[in-house]
């Protein structure tokens, strides 16, 4: 079987923008379906993934994924006539008469979540496609299959914990044998994603976008400013569930639509809303690092609780939630489980890979093996790296290496020198992260380099943390985990070793903890090999590692991109498989 995964819906936010004109621009984000992508599977394997976001430029779009399509298409060598299916990760047909109520649900409906909406972009896309090839997959579903089938584990407990998928915010399943069993769903009228971010949207960032700014907030704020304000609000019951009261005040069209009740609660209740432009005062953080708490204290009662009564010791987590390193590292620590696995693509990106996965496991069952780091996404030949140096050839200069290994000591003597480089190879990776093929790289012991680079290139704020790799053979000399840990995904914060902090400023984050990046020769022999020369030169199997782009853009894609995106910013080198790009 060949299937095609897909993930976004187009229509959602042009609808908001028609029925509800004037609004910030930030509150458009209160909408459901970005962050489109398109995943293959053939036979059960993961052949290809990708963002839309990557082809556009669009940051987390929404819109009907045809680029990413068309390079999955491409990377298998198939035409759209030869995928059996195409699966997209939600399915809204159940609740139609729930959206009939009310006469702007029942457009919303019609307009962004009904099946005739989806045909049609697949029809307008590809026009002989069958209709009956295309099919709906629940979202939390989607989102759980993208978790258990790649966990490589028989049997787990499986967890999604998102914003909301068709009308829940979590869905406890019991994975076995390629079958959910559904233990308890979490409605979104309780949903502790969707509060995330309406905070998140109340301290100035951006709804359903900025929720990883906020985790990178919270360590400089203190808890127990706002502590019992968010006991209060976020119930703990028995049997694992949750209930928020305050989503549950928004009574009309309009209130419901942008959470006004609950908004207005959070001004009166909480602290004032800040804009954008204001400043980041101490009461700002405080109310960061209590949200921070909350989530990890409510991820741990339901994992806690449905772990005892099945008596799962693994346990495999999606959904948008999912991508919150913090809460993931509370839970690894906790000891409720043996083993824990975040599958790295959490967003709705990765749901188009679940859509795909559990279509193929309906129709005959796959191969449920560990998902490897998930380069997924294009790569280009040397022709076309060619071909962009060319097009700014009278503005760089260009060195040719002979092979991996000069490069990488070209590279591990101006890391060590204190130089900011890109490190742009093989195939891009799918997920946001970048986990050292589309990634900027540096020396986590300069004290300034995480201003520098803040500075000069991503152009973000100054309080956000950036992430270490570091070579599975050396993680557990600077870091709080034991001998040859993998966390391959850089999903999960970890303590960094309190000897070491002072020596390693750059990625140290406030609290003493870093978001762990481990990189084998199996996982990525070229990225490790790199590694392994900085090793030689710094002492250290380690470097700083950020995403190849600058604030408000995607990763980089294409060798023009990736050298244009160079010439932009202050990054100091650029490594382009073998070549090294300088300025003239």
């Amino acid at each position: 079987m060949r299937i095609i995964g897909i993930s976004g819906l187009e229509n959602a936010m042009r609808f908001k923008q028609a029925y509800w004109p004037g609004l910030d621009a930030r509150e458009y984000r209160i909408s459901q379906g970005h962050d489109s992508a398109a995943a293959l599977v053939v036979d059960g394997e993961i052949v290809a993934a990708a963002a839309e976001e990557r082809f556009t430029g669009r940051k987390h779009t929404g819109e009907f994924p045809l680029n990413a399509i068309n390079y999955c298409l491409s990377t298998a060598g198939l035409s759209i006539d030869q995928i059996d299916d195409i699966a997209h990760c939600f399915d809204y047909s159940p609740y139609e008469q729930l959206y009939s109520l009310d006469p702007i649900t029942q457009e919303l409906y019609r307009e962004v979540f009904s099946r005739p909406v989806l045909l049609d972009q697949v029809k307008r896309a590809f026009p002989n496609f069958p209709p009956e090839r295309v099919h709906n997959v629940n979202h939390h579903l989607a989102h759980a299959a993208s978790a258990y089938l790649t966990s490589g584990w028989k049997d787990c407990l499986t967890v999604v914990v998102d914003a909301m998928g068709e009308v829940q915010s979590v869905t406890v399943y019991n994975a076995t044998t390629n079958r959910f069993e559904k233990l308890r769903e979490v409605s979104a009228n309780d949903s502790i994603g969707i509060l995330y971010s309406l905070v998140t949207l109340h301290l100035g960032f951006d709804f359903n976008a900025d929720e990883y700014k906020i985790m990178g907030l919270a360590p400089y704020g203190n808890p127990e400013r706002f502590r019992h304000f968010f006991e209060e609000v976020v119930e703990m019951h028995s049997q694992g569930s949750v209930r928020i009261p305050i989503l549950h005040s928004n009574k009309s069209r309009e209130e419901r639509e942008n959470y006004l009740v609950t908004r207005n609660y959070l001004s009166v209740n909480l602290v004032p809303e800040r804009m954008p432009d204001e400043p980041i005062t101490d009461a700002h953080r405080d109310v960061a690092a209590a949200l921070q708490q909350c989530l990890n204290r409510t991820l741990l009662h339901i994992c806690k609780h449905f772990g005892e009564i099945t008596g799962l010791r693994r346990l495999a987590l999606a959904g948008g939630v999912a991508l919150n390193c913090t809460a993931n590292g509370n839970l690894m620590r906790s000891g409720l489980f043996d083993e824990i696995y975040i599958q790295p693509a959490a967003g709705d990106d990765g749901a188009a890979l679940g859509a795909a996965l559990h279509r193929a496991a309906a129709t005959g069952g796959i191969p449920n093996h560990r998902m490897a780091v998930p380069f997924l996404g294009p790569g280009y030949p040397l022709d076309c790296i060619e071909a962009a140096l060319a097009e700014f050839a009278d503005k760089i200069h260009v060195t040719r290496f002979p092979g991996l290994e000069a490069t990488c000591a070209e590279a591990a003597r101006l890391i060590a020198e204190g130089r900011v480089v890109a490190w742009y190879r093989g195939r891009m990776e799918f997920g946001p992260r970048a986990l050292g093929n589309r990634s900027i790289l540096a020396d986590p012991g300069h004290p300034e380099m995480r201003d520098r680079i803040n500075a000069m290139v991503k152009k973000r704020e100054a309080f956000r943390p950036f992430a270490p790799a570091v070579s599975a053979e050396q993680v557990h000399q600077w870091f709080d985990v034991p001998a040859l840990t993998e966390l391959p995904y850089m999903i999960a914060t970890v303590n960094v070793r309190e000897q070491h902090r002072a020596q390693l400023p750059a990625i140290t984050h406030v609290d003493g903890s870093a978001r762990v990046q481990t990189v084998s020769a199996a996982g990525n022999p070229e990225f490790h090999a790199l590694l392994q020369a900085v090793g030689k030169t710094t002492g250290r199997e380690m470097v700083l590692n950020t995403s190849f782009n600058v604030k408000g853009q995607p990763i980089v894609n294409t060798p023009q991109e990736a050298v244009a995106t160079f010439l932009g910013t202050g990054i100091e080198f650029l490594f382009m498989e073998n070549v090294l790009v300088a300025r003239r």
